[in-house]
């Protein structure tokens, strides 16, 4: 909408207020939508990781991706790569709930491949095993447990 102000959050930052589906896509000015998940939240790794498996167990992977996100950006820099493999994996699975097939498999092979360094562990009881293994083998559908 030409003319119109964008919305800027209080660091002066473009915003985006359209409305948006349960798979993050925009929706017309005035359209109903789902909520977004609220940025910024501090959450404890337990915190994070309960909520975006809630979001991906409601069928909602762009939300969870937003809260891993969050971590992801929060995160002390030697953590950094795991949740922002662990947001990755979200975004992957967004594109494939959305038809998108070639951006599921590039976004889910790049999730398993930042998550490989840590398969030696579960950190913070992340199952990353088994994520590593369900993004490349299956990932393009189905169900996902963040945790073993």
């Amino acid at each position: 909408m030409e003319g119109r102000d964008r919305d800027r959050d209080t660091r002066g930052r473009a915003r985006n207020a359209r409305p948006r589906d349960g798979l993050g896509r925009p929706l017309p000015y005035g359209s109903p939508g789902v909520e977004r998940q609220p940025e910024g939240v501090p959450r404890t790794p337990a915190e994070t990781l309960a909520e975006a498996q809630r979001l991906l167990d409601a069928g909602m992977p762009f939300h969870a991706h937003e809260v891993l996100e969050d971590a992801w950006k929060s995160a002390p820099q030697p953590e950094r790569a795991l949740w922002r493999a662990l947001a990755q994996l979200a975004v992957g699975l967004t594109h494939a709930a959305r038809g998108n097939a070639a951006g599921a498999a590039a976004l889910l092979a790049r999730a398993a491949d930042g998550l490989e360094p840590y398969a030696g562990g579960a950190p913070y009881g992340i199952a990353v095993t088994e994520l590593v293994r369900w993004a490349r083998e299956d990932g393009s559908g189905g169900s996902v447990a963040l945790r073993g």
